[in-house]
């Protein structure tokens, strides 16, 4: 059995994301939880949050056991960019694109990964 738990817009940018997403693909959740929680980066916050939402929708939902769940799959694509613009010298303006990302999750015990 798996759960899965998705976080959309998140202000990240998807490249400096998955850096930390290939961190804990396919480590037990306690480990992973503990490698977020240490490492420096911003994106590690936003990701533990998803992984948590995983873990808990897997708990409540399904009835499983957090010490048999591993973390299948972590998967972060791009989403929308916004667009702003930056006033320059001589009345002109440059533009500003802050990339977002979709972070999702899917946690499975050990039947649920055959």
């Amino acid at each position: 059995m798996q759960a899965t738990s998705i976080l959309k817009h998140a202000g990240l940018s998807p490249q400096k994301t998955r850096l930390v997403a290939d961190l804990i693909r396919g480590l037990p959740v306690g480990q992973a939880v503990q490698v977020l929680k240490f490492s420096n980066k911003k994106a590690a916050l936003i990701v533990s949050k998803a992984l948590n939402s995983a873990i808990a929708n897997a708990e409540h939902n399904l009835g499983a056991d957090i010490d048999e769940l591993r973390v299948q799959a972590i998967c972060v694509d791009q989403g929308t960019r916004l667009k702003r613009m930056r006033t320059r010298a001589r009345g002109r303006g440059n533009r500003i694109i802050k990339p977002t990302c979709h972070i999702t999750v899917i946690v499975a015990d050990a039947e649920g990964e055959k």
